[in-house]
């Protein structure tokens, strides 16, 4: 889920009718200072951070004059709290706080219907509220087809113990915020403290606005540069990722950084993992032996092999890791062959020289791990791939030997490929393009590419690969990127056909690294 930073939440909350504080945010003292005096009299500087207990981290502060919310923000600009950088703060203008209350809404898995949560305390978090005041909190499901209504929302209200004029105003306040969460699809909408002042007001003292990962391409107007709940600004290898996983809706691709600033020698590992349940066994075990993770990535739900050779790239994008470990729940519906390929031909292209095991169980398998050990002799490092019955602490421990064994192969690099005599070239939906060098393929003896070719869409004219649909067609999606076309024709064909797979800002990255 991604998060909205509370002045983003509130600036949604305002257009919606709700009313909260004056203030804005500001990235530097004298922003501070200048909405401090627009605003006139106290303020509150809050930094902003997914975080909760801001207060007690030094986060939130009083600030009588511009000068004390310019010093206030010198303060927490640039903080590090629970891993996160503060980078904004919001100045707001202090409230003459009466009373508090807290409403919330929740997306219920169970009930598949939004839950709409009100109590008549506020301040604390929604469990401890209701621990402590059980009698305070009411809760109503809402029909998805008729929203919240007004007698509902008064109903909440009044279970709530509040009577008059302020539950009707409250109850206006709780449609309104259902209203946010429904037009934003939110998976958790809560405004605590909601509070009301000593001259009668009410005001979103407080917000925080999740929304649903699969709903933020729906709303571009948000600004989210990942639809992923952290706790802190998404790294620059992260916010990479996400590019790959955003335009691909192929199988997933999650990838999330654990570590930074290590070096070789530390023990950290790039993690590879292919379902949930799978990937924390998987995990559990290469800790078991004393290592770290640098990266936690999952690539399940059948992905092309292109999306895991996209994620390679990125996880060897980390230096320092001392090894490279994937395995997932070793029962896979999809083909394996496929993940194997993707991994190849990211191996390859990266020389890699750190010891790599790999645990494809799942459909032909055997197959994959053939192709797999295909690399050993042509990398560095060794290369072992192992099966369902294989467990992962069992491949744990083989990555350990290995890494504890360091030997490597003086192996030289490919040379680069040279420019294709013949080219015959078409493009690939995620951005790729395919080429086959037909001055090449006319020496291939095994014509595997089409062989290989996992949705049949080449055919050979007059010895040679061509698609036996238009290059539209291939572009739209019927070309799978299932790499065969490169990785079988480098090990088993004459070496004709390669596949250009871009990841936008990678090699900038990678560069400002050195």
């Amino acid at each position: 889920m991604a998060r909205l930073h509370e002045y983003q939440g509130k600036a949604l909350l305002r257009e919606h009718q709700i009313p909260v504080p004056r203030g804005g945010m500001a990235t530097t003292p004298e922003e501070a200072a200048r909405i401090a005096a627009e605003i006139g009299g106290e303020v509150m500087v809050k930094a902003q951070a997914w975080i909760t207990g801001r207060a007690s981290l030094g986060g939130i502060r009083r600030a009588a004059t511009p000068e004390e919310a310019a010093a206030a923000a010198q303060a927490m600009l640039g903080m590090a709290v629970k891993g996160f950088t503060v980078e904004q703060v919001l100045v707001e203008e202090r409230l003459a706080v009466a009373r508090e209350f807290y409403a919330g809404i929740i997306v219920d898995d169970r009930e598949q219907a939004p839950l709409v949560l009100f109590a008549s305390v506020g301040g604390t978090g929604i469990e401890e509220i209701a621990a402590q005041h059980p009698d305070k909190v009411a809760q109503q499901h809402v029909d998805i087809e008729t929203g919240l209504l007004d007698f509902q929302a008064r109903n909440l209200v009044r279970q709530a113990g509040i009577h008059g004029q302020l539950q009707s105003d409250l109850a206006g306040l709780l449609t309104g915020l259902y209203d946010v969460a429904r037009t934003y699809e939110a998976r958790a909408a809560e405004i605590n403290p909601l509070v009301l002042t000593s001259d009668g007001k009410l005001y979103a003292a407080d917000c925080r606005l999740t929304i649903d990962d699969y709903a933020v391409f729906r709303h571009p107007e948000l600004g989210i540069e990942i639809a992923r709940e952290f706790d802190r600004p998404p790294t620059a290898l992260e916010k990479i990722a996400w590019q790959v996983e955003a335009k691909d809706y192929r199988g997933t691709f999650y990838f999330i950084q654990m570590a930074q600033g290590f070096r070789k020698g530390e023990g950290y590992i790039g993690f590879h993992g292919a379902g949930g349940g799978g990937s924390m066994m998987s995990m559990d075990a290469i800790l078991s032996y004393g290592y770290k993770l640098a990266n936690f990535v999952d690539t399940s739900g059948n992905p092309p092999a292109s999306k895991v050779y996209r994620a390679a790239k990125i996880i060897l994008s980390q230096p320092g890791i001392d090894g490279y470990f994937g395995s997932g729940s070793g029962v896979a519906s999809q083909e394996q062959f496929h993940s194997a390929r993707g991994l190849v031909k990211a191996f390859l292209e990266e020389h890699i020289d750190i010891p790599v095991v790999i645990r494809l169980g799942g459909n032909a398998e055997d197959k994959a791990v053939e192709i797999l050990e295909w690399l050993n002799g042509r990398v560095p490092a060794p290369v072992e791939g192992y099966k369902k019955d294989d467990s992962a602490w069992f491949c744990a421990g083989r990555l350990d030997a290995l890494i504890k064994e360091g030997r490597l192969l003086d192996v030289p690099p490919l040379p680069p490929r040279p420019k294709p005599e013949k080219p015959y070239t078409f493009e690939t939906v995620t951005g790729g393009t395919v080429t086959f060098d037909h001055a090449v393929c006319a020496r291939c003896e095994s014509k595997v590419c089409v062989e290989e070719c996992a949705r049949g869409i080449l055919r050979l004219e007059d010895g040679l690969p061509v698609l036996n649909i238009s290059p539209e067609e291939a572009k739209k999606g019927r070309c799978v990127e299932c790499l065969a076309c490169e990785v079988d024709c480098f090990f088993r064909g004459a070496g004709g056909g390669y596949v250009e797979l871009p990841i936008p800002g990678l090699e900038e990255y990678r560069a400002s690294l050195k």
